[in-house]
């Protein structure tokens, strides 16, 4: 068994859905940790999945990257959100839904015991450049990982991946819609008041590591007042489903880094 079947795994159930919109894919899996009721309130993991933003793609297989993370005394929300294929999927629609789950959660967070000042949000694969350009917008996200992340839109749309899944997304190509293209881009957007945190597999064969280390790379080269606090941590020997799969050799690195940034 490969770290890619957590695709067709079946799905741990959550505690509950709550809806945080009308449409059908507005809404969240909440899971919390045993006692969470009868305690301090706890962190929270908002998790944004990936699946190159195509509507085929559901969170399911992310529940077991947020059981574990849950079974370790972190309460964990699981987004879906509308995506390419459903109505107003795609920019801008697809990252309005995550703007409105993450003000969801902030706005009810005590209603669940919830600690919204130790909020950490996670994205796989697609889901990373949304929870990046979450964290650009929103001054009050301090803490962000991406794991594999698809975070330069124009050498994504320049290697193809998944078939033009980024002129999908955005509607057309980055030349054609520069405005989106700027607005959705992580490459192209300031995050100075959040910590981030890299973490891609050096053998990926979805989202080559490259993404990563140039992302890096280009955000340490900025020279003005507002610098960018990034970590990058590459993953000898793992692929692109081995981050999220509790099963995987590379899971103990992902989720110390997971804790770390708890802290």
């Amino acid at each position: 068994m490969t770290s890619e079947d957590i695709l067709t795994t079946p799905p741990v159930p959550s505690d509950a859905r709550i809806a945080y919109g009308s449409h059908r894919n507005q809404f969240l899996d909440l899971r919390l940790p045993s006692g969470n009721k009868n305690s301090t309130p706890c962190p929270i993991i908002v998790n944004i999945h990936g699946g190159f933003w195509r509507a085929r793609y559901n969170l399911d297989h992310a529940s077991h990257l947020c059981a574990a993370l849950t079974a370790l005394g972190v309460a964990t929300a699981n987004v879906e959100y509308r995506r390419v294929g459903d109505d107003s999927g795609g920019w801008p629609g697809t990252f309005a839904d995550i703007r409105r789950a993450y003000a969801f959660l902030m706005e009810n967070a005590r209603a669940h015991n919830l600690d919204a000042h130790r909020m950490l949000v996670i994205g796989h694969s697609a889901g990373a450049q949304l929870a990046l350009c979450l964290a650009a917008r929103e001054r009050t996200l301090t803490r962000v990982i991406s794991l594999a992340g698809v975070i330069d839109l124009q050498r994504a749309y320049e290697l193809h991946l998944s078939n033009d899944a980024v002129v999908d997304f955005l509607h057309g190509a980055p030349s054609q819609v520069p405005d989106f293209y700027r607005q959705a881009d992580p490459m192209r957007l300031s995050i100075p008041h959040a910590r981030q945190i890299l973490i891609h597999g050096s053998v990926d064969n979805q989202v080559p590591v490259e993404f990563s280390q140039a992302y890096v790379t280009a955000k340490r080269k900025y020279s003005g007042k507002e610098k960018e606090d990034i970590r990058l941590l590459e993953i000898s020997g793992a692929g692109h489903f081995d981050l999220i799969d509790p099963r995987s050799q590379a899971w103990k690195q992902v989720e110390q880094s997971v804790l770390k940034m708890l802290t």
